[in-house]
């Protein structure tokens, strides 16, 4: 499904721990890294779809993570020419997407039963844990504004700090 202006509807997860630190999965068989993401079907929400996606890419669901905020817009990305596949009759530029800030259901670990065998066709298959800004220089370069614009948008969230004792507060 692409919309009338070439982009496909997707959603896109930060994740992030109580040292502030974001989750960041390696792509199957390549050393390109980025957050997880993945499209909206017709008859699903956009919350829908992210567990969906959590679900068949990470092996993740509400039960390891919640909902700390959703962003305030829709954010777009352009794909490089050699990328754009038309997947129906209309021209597919990039993808359209909603993001999801997501926490740790148990804040006394940073473990996660990540699995990614959970489809037929992984995504992924390495993650760990990185510094909250680290995405932004080493994501793919047509991804990086997107990168910093909603790491941007969600950093007051998640970079609050007790500054009593120096923990992150969710």
């Amino acid at each position: 499904m692409v919309d009338q202006d070439g982009f496909r509807p997707n959603v896109g997860m930060v994740i992030v721990n109580r040292n502030s630190q974001v989750l960041w999965a390696r792509r199957i068989r390549q050393n390109s890294w980025q957050f997880p993401q993945g499209g909206i079907k017709e008859d699903e929400t956009e919350e829908e779809a992210m567990y969906r996606e959590l679900y068949e890419e990470m092996g993740l669901n509400d039960k390891d993570l919640y909902i700390m905020q959703t962003s305030q817009r829709h954010y777009r990305y352009r794909v490089p020419k050699r990328m754009q596949v038309s997947r129906t009759n209309s021209e597919y530029l990039g993808q359209k997407q909603r993001w999801f800030l997501l926490a740790l259901n148990d804040e006394e670990t940073e473990d996660l039963n990540v699995r990614f065998n959970w489809c037929k066709r992984p995504e992924f298959d390495g993650w760990r844990w990185v510094s909250y800004w680290y995405p932004i220089r080493n994501v793919v370069p047509f991804k990086r504004d997107v990168y910093r614009k909603i790491l941007t948008e969600f950093a007051p969230a998640a970079l609050r700090l007790d500054l009593n004792c120096g923990r992150q507060l969710f």
